[in-house]
């Protein structure tokens, strides 16, 4: 191995633990974050691992709180800055749809409901993502219960999906007829 390479590769700061980690969730699930295999797969000793996180615990509570920032900050946060009600909904409806890490960390953790850490971050995102829905269908013209029915059956339709799919592999889209159900559902769930 290259003398000069290895120290450039242990100087891993925090972020990309948790990235390493994130991918790790969305490849194999929470149960296979270990911090052994993070160590190989990033090419450093697990003391790395230490100079950054007390345990495996700690450092599946900040990927956590990094992909709750993400769509946050990235996705909802971007979106609000849409002045239109009626371009926003389209708009976070085509930006989320094409988020591929994103859901496959999101249906790992429908799989990690029973974990400790994974409970609260669940409840918050979905809350805040309902939340987010219900006031976008609100500006689009809605009446608050509409708006709140609307919110829910738009986050149920898109759990859901990431059920079929990334769970039971099903359905199995291509490229286009995967384009061709979001504009469906912009059409269906999107107030005209």
């Amino acid at each position: 191995m290259d003398s000069n390479h290895k120290p450039e590769r242990t100087r891993l700061t925090a972020e990309n633990w948790e990235l390493a980690a994130l991918q790790m969730i969305a490849d194999h699930g929470v149960g296979a974050l270990a911090v052994e295999a993070l160590a190989r797969e990033l090419g450093v000793t697990k003391g790395s691992f230490y100079w950054h996180f007390r345990s495996r615990e700690a450092l599946l509570q900040a990927a956590l709180d990094r992909w709750e920032e993400y769509g946050e900050r990235e996705v909802l946060g971007q979106i609000e800055k849409i002045a239109d009600p009626r371009q926003r909904l389209p708009e976070l409806f085509r930006r989320v749809a094409h988020e591929l890490q994103p859901h496959r960390v999101y249906a790992a953790l429908l799989k990690a409901l029973d974990h400790p850490l994974v409970v609260p971050v669940m409840a918050r995102v979905s809350k805040r993502r309902t939340e987010f829905l219900e006031t976008a269908y609100r500006e689009a013209g809605l009446v608050p219960r509409e708006a709140l029915n609307r919110a829910r059956l738009t986050y149920a339709a898109y759990v859901g999906f990431l059920q079929l799919n990334f769970t039971l592999g099903l359905p199995r889209l291509n490229h286009d007829e995967f384009d061709s159900y979001i504009e469906h559902m912009i059409a269906t769930l999107i107030p005209a």
